[in-house]
């Protein structure tokens, strides 16, 4: 159902399709881009991800937008992002000066680390609003992006009196857990046997036995919070072998496995009872790959691609975002942007505008074809924005939709391999100054002349965590695979930790795009 079309962020929002529109005609519209990178998200969730408050480093691949000569933005952190890093991205922009480009660049600090959404801290400094509020009005019409829009989004936007590029808050039941398999079933792509709207222990258990008589044989399942954060509020439930009845199933639910070892039932079940959720069977075949496809509905309505990836995943459960691969592999890549075309002509119709993704999970048995499950809906950026927006950032080529393959402008097929998840104990401590030292000396930075090279992300989180995200571009699938590999033995050697075992990420080095 659509909202209400009289209320005042309805109306706001009107102003977006005229801004976009001038936008994509007109590369040299003067506008104000307004960044608030906040993870308005379950803050317990949240805490759980290593480095989380650096997070909000991972949309400065917006700074794109000032490769348009009379563009402006804004960029508001919870605190400052180290000078260095600001300049390691303008000095890329190709085609605009670095000091041109910084002039049309406000970079703006809460000075607040607390574990609270940047977008309610912004909303508490009513000064803060002031000075963006005069900012904004100084350079024609604006508009706000953020990580993710809830009803903190909405608020902002209404006080900065801009429209927000982004879901209107009051349709994100559609991308929760339970509001993904309705919409997979309202747009008739195949997912996971399974129920949702679920709310309390007994549901669960309910839920999970019925699981049990609909599939026999069953092994495992995934207990699901609605809202959970990177894979991290999903529980791995293991059937009791050759008995199905409640008191069992209850029994084994109290031994859920989670991918966080802070996490416990307890908390797990109350999030679920404030939440809700769902429990789905675990699809388990001989061969199993984990793709995703980013879609974006525009501001008229169109459901667009944006792009396809392979996802790696791990943790304990084999839940978690590590790191991703680009494109999907070819055969099966078609079928899944068909599905996702499909699931956003229904969210569209359902009035969602903005940026999201779809997590598949594609098996087969032995000489068998690809079977895809589609698995949850993300209404937000995610962990594969930044990598792709990052080619874009470089190489300001286009993707053909039809074969989901990149191109530059001179007319090269681009991959990449990456990940937001790169980290060792023996980073920590490596200031940017240090990273920067180290690529340069080492020349695995991006070069412009071959369009081939690393871009690094989250370099704030380096010195704290030992922990940054990066994004190998080559020219093959098996160059960016040996620019990854690399690169990680690099930071190894310099770090004077000699070759390590980087453990799950070892897919990203393998290259499966070129498996058969």
């Amino acid at each position: 159902m659509l909202p209400e079309l009289n209320d005042d962020f309805t109306q706001l929002q009107q102003k977006l399709l005229p801004i976009w529109s001038a936008v994509r005609e007109d590369d040299t519209f003067g506008h104000t881009s307004v960044i608030v990178p906040s993870l308005s998200v379950d803050q317990d969730e949240l805490s759980k991800v290593q480095g989380a408050s650096f997070y909000e480093e991972r949309l400065l691949f917006a700074l794109i937008r000032l490769r348009n000569p009379n563009a402006r933005l804004i960029y508001v952190t919870s605190q400052p992002v180290h000078p260095d890093v600001v300049d390691y991205y303008l000095q890329l922009l190709v085609g605009v000066p670095a000091a041109h480009a910084r002039r049309r660049l406000q970079m703006l600090s809460v000075y607040d680390d607390s574990t609270r959404a940047l977008t309610e801290k912004v909303l508490e400094r009513p000064r803060v609003l002031e000075r963006l509020r005069g900012w904004i009005g100084e350079h024609g019409p604006a508009y706000l992006t953020c990580y993710n829009t809830t009803m903190l989004e909405r608020r902002l936007a209404l006080e900065l009196e801009i429209p927000l590029n982004g879901v209107d808050p009051v349709l994100l039941d559609l991308g929760t857990k339970s509001g993904s398999r309705q919409t997979f079933a309202a747009a008739e792509v195949p997912h996971p046997a399974g129920y949702e709207n679920l709310h309390s222990e007994q549901e669960v258990v309910d839920a999970l036995s019925r699981l049990a008589e609909a599939r026999p044989g069953i092994r495992r399942a995934v207990v699901k919070i609605n809202e959970g954060f990177s894979g991290e509020g999903n529980g791995v439930f293991e059937f009791p072998p050759e008995k199905t009845d409640k008191e069992s199933i209850r029994k084994n639910l109290h031994q859920l496995e989670w991918p966080s070892a802070t996490e416990n039932i307890g908390s797990f079940l109350r999030k679920y009872e404030q939440m809700g959720g769902i429990v789905e069977e675990m699809i388990e075949t001989e061969e199993v790959r984990s793709p995703s496809v980013q879609m974006r509905i525009q501001p008229n309505g169109e459901a667009i691609l944006v792009s396809s990836h392979e996802q790696v995943l791990g943790g304990k459960t084999g839940q978690v975002y590590l790191g991703c691969q680009f494109p999907a592999r070819e055969e099966y890549r078609t079928m899944i942007q068909e599905q996702a075309k499909r699931i956003g002509d229904v969210l569209s119709q359902k009035g969602v505008i903005g940026r999201f993704g779809i997590d598949f999970l594609l098996t087969r048995s032995a000489g068998g074809a690809w079977e895809s499950h589609a698995l949850e809906i993300n209404l937000r950026m995610g962990g594969t924005t930044p990598p792709f927006h990052a080619l874009e950032f470089l190489t300001s080529g286009e993707l053909n939709p039809d074969t989901g393959i990149y191109r530059a402008p001179t007319g090269q097929e681009k991959f990449y391999s990456a990940t937001d998840n790169l980290k060792s104990p023996a980073y920590r401590g490596l200031l940017p100054e240090d990273l920067f030292d180290i690529i340069i000396r080492n020349k695995i930075h991006y070069q412009p002349d071959s369009g081939t090279g690393v871009l690094f992300y989250m370099i704030g989180a380096l010195s704290q965590y030992g922990k940054l995200g990066m994004t190998c571009i080559g020219n093959t699938p098996e160059q960016a695979s040996e620019l990854f590999r690399r690169t990680v033995a690099l930071l190894d050697r310099e770090t004077e930790t000699g070759s390590r075992d980087h453990g799950e990420l070892e897919p990203l080095f393998d290259n499966p795009l070129s498996m058969e």
